[in-house]
């Protein structure tokens, strides 16, 4: 008799910096632990569908993408909700059609994983009888500060927010507050803050946490989550860092982008980008091209219009670039850069550039799947936060790693004006970013010893 594979479901909430990383945990699932499994996808529209993310997961065996029906929340959102919030409300709305879908599987998974943003599809979970787990996508310093946020005083909440002062959390060096959460940084959004609470009490009553970090690279936070003396008691459940999980790479990539690329000298090329929905103001959009142009590298810049209202950009699944150049930067840019510059509209494909040998630097907004992408490269960096976690990130590879540079303007409110921003793509691209991509390259072999079979991540999800 034939005995059944284990299978697990897995849930993404909108954007393609939530999917990536839970599509990753999923193929890792079923191509190194022989599971079957499920991913449940919440998607603000279907164009998801024509992502490549979509085609390259379903050519796995023991691999299913599921994309749940779109959910109406036109009356919950509007201008002024918070990223944030938005996600809270849409993976709310999904919550029937996830239970519908479990409901209807022949064979019902043994266990759900959720990222942070779907903590409340943990109690679907145990409708089914199924173990619960949760995937922070993002750093485990990070999941120290979300699982303490439930437990901060009214009086640190605002000697933090308002007084500006470090935000102690157990275990770990201070938070400064311009390295803080945008949760703090200006007027409290009370619907925010009790999203943010409401997830950092779902996590612990998981069955196990998993985070897309390695040993090696966080060991002191990972240590005060599992300390009771610190942070061990609050989270309850065990951590497992499992990370680093970043898109494999497209084999013989054809685009113009990557064309462009072959033609350039060995790691010549600084990459601009600011995720799948960062944007600049107009104002910061102008100066950052004339940095670049100042700088004298040559640069490839995946360049968005700007917004002057709102760095967090927005959820689309944005899978090709537009035609033609853009029409908002400098009189004459393209001109004057022609021969050492090149500009991608709205999209590039990002691990492709970061693995290709003429790229020698890195402009990123520092979300958490585009600074692994350049830590599994080997790729140092001009540290650009905007928004989220960021900020964290930022000050954790400037201070900790050693392996990016950052402006000066503090919070990221101000202009980066293009001095500077010159400045910094050269540190970064001259001899003197040679110690910065020294260890960019270390923490490269770091990352692959982790995920390699008998690595601490491999025996971790093994676990």
């Amino acid at each position: 008799m034939q005995t059944l594979k284990p299978h697990a479901a897995l849930l993404a909430s909108p954007g393609i910096g939530h999917l990536i990383p839970v599509v990753e945990l999923g193929k890792r699932l079923a191509a190194h632990h022989g599971l079957n499994v499920t991913v449940f996808v919440v998607a603000s529209d279907s164009s998801i569908k024509n992502s490549p993310i979509f085609s390259s997961a379903s050519a796995l065996n023991r691999l299913e993408l599921v994309l749940l029906p779109p959910v109406d929340v036109s009356g919950l959102i509007n201008s002024t909700t918070s990223a944030v919030t938005q996600l809270a409300r849409i993976m709310r709305a999904a919550l029937p059609s996830l239970r519908a879908a479990i409901s209807a599987m022949r064979a019902r998974p043994s266990v759900l994983i959720v990222d942070i943003f779907g903590t409340e599809a943990l109690a679907v979970a145990e409708e089914y009888d199924m173990l619960k787990y949760v995937f922070v996508t993002t750093t485990a310093r990070f999941l120290a500060a979300f699982i303490h946020l439930p437990n901060i005083d009214r009086k640190t909440e605002q000697e933090h927010r308002i007084l500006k002062k470090p935000l102690q959390i157990p275990g770990l060096e201070p938070v400064r507050f311009e390295d803080t959460l945008n949760l703090f940084l200006d007027n409290i959004d009370q619907c925010l803050y009790a999203e943010y609470t409401r997830f950092g009490s779902l996590i612990p009553t998981a069955d196990g946490i998993l985070v897309n970090t390695w040993q090696d690279l966080e060991p002191s936070a990972l240590h005060a989550l599992g300390d009771e003396k610190f942070l061990g008691r609050v989270a309850r459940a065990p951590v497992y860092p499992v990370g680093p999980l970043v898109r494999a790479v497209e084999p013989d990539s054809k685009s113009r982008v990557m064309n462009w690329l072959n033609m350039q000298p060995v790691e010549s090329v600084i990459y601009v980008s600011f995720g799948s929905g960062g944007t600049l103001s107009t104002e910061q959009t102008a100066e950052l091209a004339w940095g670049l142009e100042l700088s004298q590298q040559r640069f490839l810049w995946v360049a968005r219009p700007p917004v002057d209202d709102d760095a967090s950009g927005n959820f689309s699944n944005v899978s090709n670039s537009q035609d033609g150049m853009p029409n908002y930067l400098p009189d004459g840019f393209h001109t004057r850069t022609h021969d050492r510059g090149m500009v991608a509209p709205m999209w590039a494909p990002q691990a492709e550039i970061l693995a290709h040998k003429s790229v020698g630097g890195f402009v990123s907004h520092c979300g958490w799947n585009s600074t692994l992408e350049s830590i599994v490269n080997g790729v140092p960096m001009v540290a650009w936060p905007l928004y989220a976690e960021q900020r964290t990130n930022a000050a954790m590879l400037v201070e900790q790693l050693g392996t990016a540079v950052r402006s000066r303007m503090r919070p990221a409110h101000g202009t980066i004006r293009r001095e500077e921003i010159a400045d910094m793509v050269r540190s970064i691209m001259s001899l003197e970013g040679n110690g910065m991509r020294t260890k960019a390259k270390e923490l490269q072999r770091a990352a692959a010893e982790a995920i390699r079979k008998g690595g601490s991540s491999h025996n971790s999800l093994t676990q």
